[in-house]
C-alpha cells in the first residue's frame, strides 16, 4: 500500500519528534502545526525544595550551633527582595528573619517610604545563626551564596536590596567596601539574569552607629524613587 505524500510526511514528522526528549502537542491548524506545551513550575514548590536542600546541608558549624533553619519571611510574589546577613538570637528562636531589634528598625525604615514589610520578601545570606551572633566567615558566605543565588532566581524580584557587607560580599565579592558602594544602583547577574541592586547598611549596624542613619535614609529615598519610576506595586 502506498501512502499519499501528506500522510507520509506526517508519519515522518511524528517519528522525528518522538526521537527527541521534548514534550509537544500537535495542532492541525495550517500555521503553527507544532506547539510546545509550557511546563510551569510552582514557585512555592521550588522554595520548599530549596529549603529542604539547605536543611540537609552537612558539616556546617552554623547548623550545628543553631536551633533551627531561618529561611524567609514575606510574600514570594513580591517585586522587592531584601537580603540580610544572618539570623540573630531572636530569629533563631522564632525561625523568621529580621524579628529582633534590627527587624524592628527595618520595619520603621520601610514604613518611612510607605512600604509594608509584609509586601516584600526577606531572607539572609546564611540561614543558620552564627555562634554568638558573629559575622559569617568568608567560607560560610561562599558556601551559602550558591543557595542565595538559587533563592533569588526563584523569587525573581525587580529590585534586590543587599543589607550589610555579608550580603554584598555574597554577590559582589570581598574586594569592595560597603561605605563606598552603598547608595548607588548596580547590576548583578544571577544565573544568567541581571537584577537591579542597591547595597545599603544593615539595620544592626545602624543600631550600633546611629550617626550613619542619614546615609540609609538617602538610600531609602532612592529605593522609593526607583519603585515609582518602574511603576511597581509594592
Amino acid at each position: 500500500m502506498i501512502l499519499d505524500h501528506k500522510n507520509q510526511n506526517d508519519i515522518l514528522n511524528s517519528e522525528l519528534i518522538n526521537s527527541y526528549d521534548i514534550e509537544y502537542v500537535f495542532n492541525n491548524k495550517p500555521i503553527n502545526r507544532i506547539k510546545t506545551k509550557p511546563k510551569v513550575e510552582n514557585k512555592s514548590k521550588l522554595l520548599e525544595n530549596l529549603k529542604e536542600k539547605i536543611s540537609n546541608i552537612e558539616n556546617c558549624e552554623l547548623k550545628s550551633h543553631a536551633t533551627q533553619l531561618v529561611f524567609s519571611d514575606g510574600t514570594s510574589e513580591s517585586q522587592l527582595m531584601i537580603v540580610g546577613e544572618g539570623p540573630g538570637q531572636k530569629e533563631d528562636e522564632l525561625g523568621k528573619p529580621f524579628v529582633g531589634d534590627a527587624g524592628m528598625l527595618l520595619n520603621k525604615m520601610f514604613m518611612a517610604i510607605n512600604i509594608d514589610r509584609n509586601k516584600v520578601y526577606i531572607t539572609n545570606v546564611v540561614n543558620y545563626r552564627p555562634p554568638n551572633n558573629r559575622k559569617p566567615e568568608p567560607a560560610e558566605i561562599t558556601r551559602y551564596s550558591n543557595y542565595l543565588r538559587e533563592h533569588i532566581s526563584i523569587i525573581d524580584p525587580k529590585i534586590l536590596i543587599l543589607m550589610g557587607s555579608s550580603a554584598m560580599e555574597a554577590l559582589f565579592g570581598s574586594k569592595i567596601r560597603i561605605s563606598k558602594e552603598r547608595g548607588a544602583w548596580k547590576e548583578v547577574i544571577v544565573n544568567q539574569k541581571t537584577y537591579l541592586t542597591m547595597i545599603t547598611f544593615h539595620p544592626a549596624y545602624l543600631l550600633r552607629q546611629p550617626d550613619q542613619k542619614r546615609y540609609s535614609w538617602s538610600d531609602l529615598k532612592e529605593i522609593r524613587k526607583k519603585i515609582d519610576e518602574l511603576g511597581l506595586k509594592i
